[in-house]
């Protein structure tokens, strides 16, 4: 017997999500079911038998039949087979059973039935909540597979100097380095490597993309502005968050004699959400992160029920969080991009009250930001302004980042002008043939091993 020094003079009884509470062993077969639905959310967790739910510990006998029954009903009800260990314990001369239970074989069932751990409650799952399960744990392998095809040559060597130097890492060598940061197998790139420090990752993970787009309307009936970004997810964290900051008002405050913007959604606001979508997402799924600024709010939204059965309020009331891409989360923790305790939610919602969150089930997840009156107003006043003016100054700044790429490397063709500006190669084709018409810009030699000649400045 474990005496009351072992257990430790304050030790205090709480249910959570991996501690259970059960008065009586006549809650033999309740316990058994926390115990699947347990390891089901977390792998591991205790059950306690003799305390109740205040954590009041209640004087019973305790043998070791008592002790032998409990493991037989254990091996008998849960599939696949546990071995967990179970010991009677004392405080103040009160006996109560402690079973610590853990296992990877997951899902486990608890007498032919599927549960998940829910705060400190066990919720059965349905046919088709086991299904996305299923799915889950498909995807929560993702980051950690061999990206097929990727080697470390295709690894960026500046990214990864660039990310030890933040997160305080002594940089030797590429490989010390991934092998540190577990981004490695047999010396052969993850997906988290890829998607994280590639130097085209695209190449290799084709949804590694994120769409950005502005309505004047509530609605998508009628865009201003639509444009997609490639590249590694710092990168795209960084696009999203400039992109917003674009179209939204910005206002501004004097402290002193300085003027510091401030935009009308708080700004750490939306780069914990733009960072929880690219943390978050389920990149089994063929779709980006999507940004849609609206007239009357912005919604960031990415691929993938929540993880693990978790439903909108467990993460806003509860405030539960369950992570699907731990390598990812773990890289970003290094940078403090986000913190093991998974308070993002909470953080948002401190700064932006107003904030809704929204599952569309085997679709996406949306956070959305509510903007001011002021901004439907506008929006909804000059929508034939709006659009020409978005129309005529994108166009404008596409054709003088053209000739600027074009200044510094005369034979770089269409496909690689849209790589590097993020827009379609009709697109750069089409301001190309503009460009010729206004006599700004002149083709030198074949398509093949010509080159491009800038006559004139866009403006004179």
């Amino acid at each position: 017997m474990i005496k009351e020094d072992d257990c430790g003079e304050d030790m205090q009884f709480k249910e959570s999500e991996t501690i259970e509470l059960k008065k009586t062993l006549t809650q033999l077969k309740e316990g058994i079911i926390s115990i699947s639905a347990i390891l089901n959310k977390h792998n591991k967790g205790k059950l306690y038998f003799g305390i109740d739910n205040s954590g009041k510990i209640f004087v019973q006998s305790i043998n070791e039949k008592t002790l032998r029954d409990i493991e037989k009903s254990i091996s008998d009800y849960i599939e696949p087979k546990i071995y967990p260990k179970i010991e009677k314990k004392q405080i103040d001369q009160k006996e109560f059973i402690e079973i610590d239970f853990q296992g990877d074989k997951i899902p486990y069932s608890a007498y032919g039935k599927y549960y998940i751990r829910v705060a400190d409650s066990d919720k059965q799952m349905t046919t088709a909540e086991l299904q996305r399960y299923f799915n889950d744990i498909n995807s929560s392998k993702w980051d950690t597979l061999i990206c097929k095809d990727a080697g470390l040559k295709d690894i960026s060597e500046s990214k990864l100097k660039e990310f030890c130097k933040l997160s305080n890492l002594n940089y030797d060598s590429k490989i010390n380095v991934l092998t540190k940061l577990n981004l490695l197998k047999n010396e052969n790139p993850l997906n988290a490597c890829v998607v994280l420090f590639a130097k085209n990752p695209e190449e290799f993970i084709q949804n590694a993309k994120l769409r950005c787009a502005t309505f004047v309307t509530p609605s998508t009936v009628e865009s201003i502005d639509m444009q997609d970004f490639v590249g590694d997810l710092f990168e795209l964290i960084k696009r999203a968050e400039t992109y917003i900051l674009q179209h939204i008002n910005i206002g501004m405050r004097l402290d002193g004699m300085r003027r510091i913007d401030v935009p009308e959604i708080n700004k750490s606001a939306l780069r914990e959400a733009i960072i929880n979508a690219f943390c978050h997402r389920d990149y089994t799924m063929y779709d980006s992160v999507n940004i849609a600024v609206f007239s009357d709010r912005v919604e960031i939204r990415n691929p993938g029920n929540l993880y693990k059965g978790l439903t909108v309020k467990d993460i806003v009331r509860k405030n539960v969080s369950e992570r699907r891409n731990d390598l990812i989360a773990e890289i970003f923790h290094r940078v403090n991009f986000v913190e093991r305790w998974g308070t993002g939610i909470k953080k948002i919602l401190k700064v932006e009250p107003k904030a809704k969150f929204e599952l569309i089930v085997d679709l996406e997840f949306r956070a959305i930001f509510p903007r001011s009156i002021k901004s439907q107003d506008v929006a909804s006043n000059n929508l034939g302004k709006i659009v020409q003016k978005s129309s005529e100054k994108s166009s404008e700044k596409s054709s003088e980042r053209i000739l600027d790429l074009i200044e510094f490397e005369p034979t770089v063709s269409a496909k690689e002008l849209s790589i590097k500006l993020n827009i379609t190669t009709r697109a750069v084709e089409k301001q190309l043939q503009k460009l010729k018409q206004k006599g700004i810009l002149e083709r030198v030699g074949p398509d093949k091993g010509g080159y491009w000649k800038v006559l004139k400045p866009v403006k004179e």
